[in-house]
């Protein structure tokens, strides 16, 4: 048996942000986590293949085809990626290359993931992604967990379901046969007693829980509206006074924009680790459009244009942390009786 790894440049020791457009390579043998991947997995880890995770972001196409090229006449029995803990580009990384593998070659695919990753969203219906740490911390941990699931598939083992064998739902509903051999009346009424009684009962169709925002109701006259500018996509003052953290952010900023015209370029730039910053940096009102606002503000499209923007960074943070710098923020607005947002991301 045979298998193919997939890291990053941080994981390979390549380098940090510095080396994030590193483009694919391929390379015989172990790579970084691809040592403990093969001390466990029940099949020899033949290649390990390395990209920047900035390159598989903003060259997606070109990475994904290269890659693909790697593997051509290549022999393995499975794929591994990651594991990508709570690194959103990295996540996003493994998930693209794991579909794509699948799709073109239709060997099993495995990867990990932090539950807060985007990457557990936007491929865990196409792809097995087991729940992960947060940090590297937990690699070992969580290759483990891979590895065994892998000498299951590669072994024809029987595999239980998605919550017994520790990855994400993919939504896919299987008929197995129970050894109680009780009938879904059964089970129902048994669930329904439990429920009855106030004893612990676990359904066998779980309805996710969605957390509902309610639309907010339309500003009916913009002319007197006072709007204000936030935005995940990590626009500072070019010395970050905050210290905001260029993923997984903890800390958000406030600044002062009433007495300028636009956010110039070499005064401000963008800390965000998720996009290339290129364009932002060179014009860091295409991200926080301050210049069309003040412009809006001057034709009196808008009443009143709140004299601080609002900036965080997206990619990685959590829903708990996002959700408490939203309401901080929500604080301020208040004070200044703001009637609307604009809010931009990348």
């Amino acid at each position: 048996m045979k298998a193919i790894h997939y890291i990053n440049q941080f994981f390979a020791g390549i380098g940090g942000e510095e080396k994030a457009d590193h483009k694919p390579e391929i390379r015989e043998g172990l790579v970084g986590p691809s040592l403990a991947l093969n001390s466990m997995l029940d099949a020899e880890v033949t290649h390990t293949i390395v990209c920047g995770d900035n390159y598989m972001g903003s060259n997606t196409e070109e990475a994904v085809s290269t890659i693909l090229g790697f593997l051509e006449g290549k022999e393995f029995d499975i794929f591994v990626a990651g594991p990508a803990f709570q690194a959103g580009r990295y996540g996003v990384a493994c998930g693209t290359i794991c579909k794509a593998v699948k799709e073109k070659f239709n060997v099993p695919v495995l990867t990990s993931m932090n539950e807060e990753n985007p990457g557990v969203e936007m491929f865990k219906r196409d792809v097995v992604i087991f729940k992960g740490g947060k940090s590297a911390a937990k690699l070992r941990d969580d290759v483990k967990v891979m590895a065994e699931y892998g000498n299951k598939v590669l072994t024809g083992k029987a595999l239980g379901p998605a919550d017994e064998e520790g990855y994400f739902s993919r939504g896919i509903r299987s008929q197995v046969w129970l050894e109680s051999e009780a009938t879904a009346a059964q089970r129902g009424v048994e669930m329904l007693i439990r429920k009855l009684k106030g004893e612990t009962y676990e359904t066998e169709l779980p309805i996710p829980k969605q957390d509902m925002v309610p639309i907010a109701p339309p500003i009916k006259d913009l002319s007197e509206a006072n709007i204000a500018l936030v935005t995940s996509g990590g626009i500072v003052p070019i010395d970050n006074p905050d210290r905001i953290q260029s993923a997984s952010a903890t800390r958000w900023g406030k600044y002062d924009i009433s007495d300028i015209e636009n956010l110039e370029s070499g005064v401000y730039k963008t800390i965000h680790a998720g996009y290339d910053p290129t364009a932002a940096d060179l014009d860091p009102d295409v991200v926080v459009p301050l210049d069309v606002m003040k412009e809006y503000l001057r034709e009196g499209r808008i009443g009143k244009l709140h004299k601080y923007f609002y900036s965080t960074v997206g990619t990685g943070t959590t829903q708990a942390e996002a959700a408490r710098m939203g309401r901080e923020i929500v604080e301020n607005l208040k004070e200044d009786k703001v009637d609307g947002v604009i809010l931009t991301s990348t």
